[in-house]
């Protein structure tokens, strides 16, 4: 039971963060993009709103196959819509982790596209691979933001755009 108990803290710390991050869209940049291979606000911004759902796919499930689950995305038009899209996601996420059964976590779980497999790993390695999906996708939409000079919120301490503020707490 530790196992879940520190993992559904680390979901939580992770959620914290990421809510902040998803605030600070703004609505009319959602169909902003870098470069043209990069993905726009809107997508990437919605992966990571839908990346906490995962879990209870992992959990419920022993694969995810692509061909069979046609991928529709919610429509976004706001950091609000996002916002939502990520509270229901962390909901069934969280709700999943914390009924699961640790003894089911060294399973294997298949990721694949009909006869095409991208990855066959324990369960409890996709559990963590979600989160670390989470952390990647935001420094992503971090730099997008960055690029259209929108403040970042800190992550794990206080973000450049923070530190003025955090430098006055101190003296």
């Amino acid at each position: 039971m530790a196992t879940i108990t520190e993992l559904l803290q680390e979901m939580e710390h992770e959620a914290n963060t990421t809510r902040k991050m998803l605030a600070q869209i703004p609505d009319d940049k959602l169909d902003f993009r870098p470069h043209p291979k990069s993905m726009d606000i809107r997508a990437l911004a919605t992966h990571i709103a839908e990346i906490p759902g995962w879990l209870s796919i992992i959990i419920e499930k022993d694969e995810l196959d692509f061909a069979g689950a046609p991928y529709v995305a919610p429509p976004v038009n706001s950091a609000k819509d996002l916002l939502a899209v990520f509270e229901k996601s962390y909901q069934e996420g969280y709700n999943a982790l914390k009924g699961a059964d640790e003894s089911q976590f060294s399973k294997p779980w298949t990721m694949r596209a009909g006869e095409e497999i991208f990855s066959v790993l324990p369960k409890s390695e996709n559990i963590r691979h979600t989160f670390c999906q989470t952390v990647h996708h935001r420094a992503q939409l971090g730099v997008f933001l960055r690029l259209l000079n929108v403040p970042i919120p800190g992550s794990y301490g206080p973000s450049a755009d923070e530190m003025e503020e955090y430098n006055k707490k101190l003296s």
